[in-house]
């Protein structure tokens, strides 16, 4: 969809570990850092997109989780729409805050993505993960293994329930080894991904890991799945962030300098390929969208912020964002075209990877990330020039797919 609406504040917690820190003073940190930046008042708030995913699991909060946060705050009357969506959750919110903006419901929207993935018990942890799946379909997450086996020349072998590690890791291994079998990737340029989103993640105050890696300490770090080692998987972790949407009407009134343009935003959800060439990937499929919508192309881009809930996912993103040609992604990465200082830089934040994956919380974190680049705000991991940033969130599993994709592109208007 082709967008009218620009963010106008940002906010965002640091990602970690929050054990003694309330669910919703996280998300209230946020928002108020948003609201400041925007420079406008609580009251100006005419809509709420409040995105979490796993409070029912692990805090016990259902059905109102965002009234629960604003009230915190002081601000009730206004629609509040709770959004879940998996790893995309508050990127689906930002969609729908900024297409009710655009079609000119609301001149002030608040976006709110928020997350505590870390318990005393790391099993429950774990268990917020086992839902992104279709729980009715006893075929469906073996189907897909074995589906992704196939492609790797391997037969499933899933220790059957086995909670030491999140399901999607199995999922992520296959697709790896798959990956190397098709196209020749090795196992140091999966690593390299880690290693480059590590020395970008040593430049982000609010990235969960701030220790910078080689591709050797990657590979040696402890094995979760062969081919991938601890630091190839993203964490879990805890955080909040929050951005204020605001019509082009509503820009003009605040006199808003550089102002950050949502040129378009696709959310869309897996589906059965039926052999086309859109239909590979529901990724291929929404990032075809966002550049259709936005009048753009890859060679368009200044950086990207992807969905690299593995490394194997970052080289994989690669490619369907048309950074490079199919089965290229290992060699990109290789080359630094991806590393700041590159031709795309992506992920400068950090990623999943480095800076932290609170479900809830990541898809509104690369929009922070995005338009705090966009207004040159990024201090030691500034992507020089920057005036387009792309944004790509996936989440859950349908088939071998992902089940919702939200990709976001941002420009820089002066």
């Amino acid at each position: 969809m082709k967008m009218h609406a620009y963010v106008a504040g940002v906010g965002m917690t640091r990602f970690g570990k929050h054990l003694d820190v309330k669910l919703k003073h996280l998300a209230g940190e946020a928002i108020r850092e948003a609201l400041d930046d925007a420079g406008i008042a609580s009251g100006d708030i005419q809509a709420a997109y409040m995105g979490n995913a796993a409070a029912g699991v692990l805090q016990g909060q259902e059905m109102i989780r965002g009234q629960a946060v604003l009230r915190e705050l002081g601000i009730g009357r206004i629609p509040v729409v709770n959004v879940e969506n998996a790893c995309a959750t508050s990127s689906t919110a930002f969609h729908q805050a900024c297409a009710m903006v655009t079609l000119g419901a609301y001149d002030v929207a608040l976006v709110c993505g928020y997350e505590k993935l870390f318990n005393a018990d790391k099993m429950k942890s774990f268990v917020a993960f086992d839902g992104a799946v279709d729980t009715e379909n006893p075929d469906g997450l073996n189907g897909a293994l074995k589906l992704l086996a196939a492609e790797a020349g391997e037969v499933v072998d899933v220790q059957s329930g086995d909670k030491s590690r999140s399901v999607f890791m199995d999922i992520y291994a296959y697709m790896t080894k798959a990956h190397m079998k098709k196209y020749g990737t090795t196992r140091e340029q999966i690593a390299a991904v880690t290693a480059k989103n590590s020395r970008h993640g040593a430049l982000n105050p609010r990235a969960q890991f701030q220790t910078a890696m080689t591709v050797a300490e990657v590979l040696a770090a402890r094995e979760i799945v062969w081919p991938l080692t601890l630091p190839m998987c993203s964490p879990i972790g805890d955080g909040a962030a929050a951005l204020v949407i605001v019509s082009e009407r509503k820009a003009r009134a605040m006199g808003l300098s550089r102002r950050v343009r949502v040129l378009s935003s696709a959310l869309v959800s897996g589906f059965d390929a039926d052999g086309t060439a859109e239909s590979l990937s529901v990724g291929a499929f929404a990032v075809s969208a966002a550049y259709e919508a936005a009048g753009l192309g890859p060679q368009d881009l200044s950086l990207a912020e992807v969905h690299d809930a593995s490394a194997t996912s970052e080289v994989v993103a690669y490619e369907y964002l048309g950074l490079c040609e199919k089965g290229g992604g290992g060699r990109l990465v290789e080359d630094g075209v991806t590393a700041l200082g590159g031709r795309i830089p992506v992920n400068a934040s950090g990623g999943l990877l480095r800076k932290g994956h609170p479900i809830g919380a990541t898809g509104a974190a690369q929009i922070v990330e995005l338009t705090e680049q966009l207004w040159g705000r990024s201090d030691a991991r500034q992507v020089e020039g920057a005036r387009i940033g792309l944004a790509h969130n996936g989440g859950g599993m349908i088939g071998t797919d992902a089940a919702a994709t939200v990709v976001s592109i941002l420009g820089l208007e002066t």
